[in-house]
């Protein structure tokens, strides 16, 4: 583990408990498909049965809401944080059932109309916690 790096999400608390997980997992694939090298090989447990391999960093998982979303969305627009990692998810991904949809749909909206449901960030460690850490975890 690259103990320079880290990997947060930030997830708006105020939403329904089954949008809070389907967006953590939107998040995590979407992050996870571009470092897939962070994930573990593949495991077996004292049987012999075969255990597909997970993550192998910690993904704090922090509370935020609609304003703590879109301040970090401004505060990544800064230089000091070209190097972080941003993944999202929001309103115009959520409301698409189809790929091609989200793709037109997105075209058409600003940034700062668009309500984050979360955030993952991956880079520096840092520059993450000067990010969130005075955010507390989402439970």
């Amino acid at each position: 583990m690259n103990e320079e790096k880290k990997c947060v999400m930030v997830i708006d608390e105020n939403l329904p408990l089954g949008l809070i997980a389907n967006t953590a997992a939107i998040l995590g694939n979407t992050m996870g498909s571009h470092y897939p090298d962070l994930v573990g090989a593949d495991v077996s447990d004292k049987e012999g049965n075969e255990h597909m391999g997970i993550i192998s960093i910690p993904i704090p998982i922090l509370k935020g809401n609609k304003d703590v979303l879109m301040d970090l969305i401004n505060k990544l627009s800064d230089e000091k944080y070209k190097d972080i990692v941003v993944a999202d998810f929001s309103d115009v991904a959520q409301s698409c059932n189809i790929y091609d949809e989200y793709i037109e749909k997105i075209s058409k909206v600003n940034l700062g109309e668009m309500n984050y449901f979360g955030l993952a960030l991956y880079g520096n460690k840092k520059l993450i916690n000067k990010l969130t850490g005075s955010m507390g975890l989402l439970r």
